[in-house]
């Protein structure tokens, strides 16, 4: 945990800042604000990204995700007054703001009020190439109250969505209101923490393996899925899935069965969605997207799910290049094939195939295989070890006539 605290904020208080470095690629954020005296006023920990869709000076949508909070600062963030209440304030990257507002509702119940979010496209290097450049603000009123002495918990994903911004929130636990410097104990769970303890003893049967065991090793079953728009189907994707998982210290690999896995997605120009999804998997997002205008490649891989001690494991990497090949065709690798997001989590994949652009009839068009489904390169190999050989075969027999003539000569 890295700490930062900063000068005094005049009618605010001491801010102090922590940053929890982990595994995702999204910062888990803790602020403690603490008032004149001191004594801590609001206390917040939490996890956040975010998703934005925009359009590209050529009639394109593109699709970004800002993880990254490593340096974000918290200007503005006060425990309120008379007039105003508490809010926190984030500030990070390039333009991006985030604000938070509490309100008191009564004595004995406060409410998280509203969230609204900022990003500026005049970052080209975030926003490459968009058509409208400028400060925009996407804001949701959530209203949900909590009672004054209780710290609000939601360890399970919290969605907003508005205006092409998605919001992703979990492992959140805030209280606004702290009495008396100390921060409660006493849990108030958002509705899907609650629902999550029937939940979460399920979770083992969406798993093949029929041991209690969380790391099967045996091959996942093979799944097919697809997308379809307006103009029929426009992805395709046969494949069996492993996830191979790492969260506080434990390590566990997971079946993906194919029969009890939903799917769905996005077909655009420029990039494509396979959104799968389960009672354990709120999501595991394959964005694929094209480059150089002649091949696609595997681009992006979200995911968040419950893990079987009931927290949620959420990761976001959008800078991959797996699975490239030329727009047209599809892609195949038949042999396992490992696809690595982060140094906490990895896909193995197996007898893979997938065509996210250009699908004609609802059929795969030529496959590009991978390198390790290459057998080819073993035919001049095995050529050129039988050509030395003979060779090899031809110089001794010639060294051992040469030696037999020469010793003849020396006798007559």
């Amino acid at each position: 945990m890295v700490c930062f605290r900063l000068a005094p904020v005049p009618g605010f208080g001491l801010l102090l800042l922590c940053l929890v470095l982990g595994a995702v690629s999204s910062y888990a954020l803790e602020l403690n604000l603490t008032d004149s005296e001191n004594a801590t006023c609001l206390y917040a920990k939490w996890q956040m990204n975010f998703t934005i869709r925009y359009e590209t000076t050529d009639k394109h949508n593109k699709t970004v995700t800002i993880s990254d909070l490593g340096a974000a600062k918290y200007n503005g963030s006060s425990c309120g007054d008379d007039q105003n209440g508490p809010k926190i304030a984030v500030q990070f990257g390039s333009g991006f703001s985030w604000i938070v507002n509490f309100t008191e509702e009564e004595t004995s119940s406060y409410s998280i009020d509203s969230i609204s979010f900022s990003y500026n496209t005049n970052d080209s290097t975030t926003f490459p190439d968009a058509k409208e450049k400028g400060v925009f603000t996407v804001s949701d009123r959530v209203a949900v109250r909590v009672p004054l002495n209780d710290i609000f918990r939601c360890n399970s994903l919290l969605t907003l969505g508005k205006n092409d911004v998605v919001q992703h929130y979990w492992d959140v636990h805030v209280q606004a209101f702290v009495q008396n410097g100390t921060v409660s104990t006493k849990e108030f769970l958002c509705d899907k923490d609650k629902t999550l303890t029937t939940v979460v003893p399920i979770i083992p049967t969406t798993v093949p393996s029929p041991t209690p065991t969380p790391s099967p090793k045996e091959k996942p079953e093979v799944g097919s899925y697809s997308v379809v728009n307006s103009n029929g189907t426009c992805l395709l994707a046969t494949m069996g899935l492993q996830l191979n998982i790492t969260h506080d210290k434990v390590a566990s690999v997971i079946n993906i069965n194919p029969n009890t896995t939903n799917f769905t997605g996005s077909c655009h120009p420029q990039t494509a969605l396979l959104r799968l999804s389960s009672s354990s998997i709120k999501y595991l997002d394959f964005v694929f997207a094209v480059k150089n205008e002649n091949r696609f490649y595997l681009k992006e891989v979200n995911v968040s799910m419950y893990l079987v001690n009931g927290s949620v494991f959420s990761i976001a990497n959008n800078n991959l290049s797996y699975w490239d090949a030329p727009l047209g065709s599809s892609y195949m690798c038949n042999k396992e094939q490992t696809v690595s997001v982060s140094g906490a989590f990895q896909i193995n994949t197996f007898d893979l195939r997938v065509q996210p652009f250009n699908v004609m009839e609802g059929k795969y068009s030529t496959a590009q295989e991978c390198s390790l489904d290459d057998d080819t390169i073993l035919i001049p190999i095995i050529v050129g070890a039988g050509l030395s050989g003979l060779i090899i075969v031809i110089v001794i027999a010639y060294l051992i006539g040469r030696r037999k003539s020469y010793a003849g000569y020396q006798t007559l």
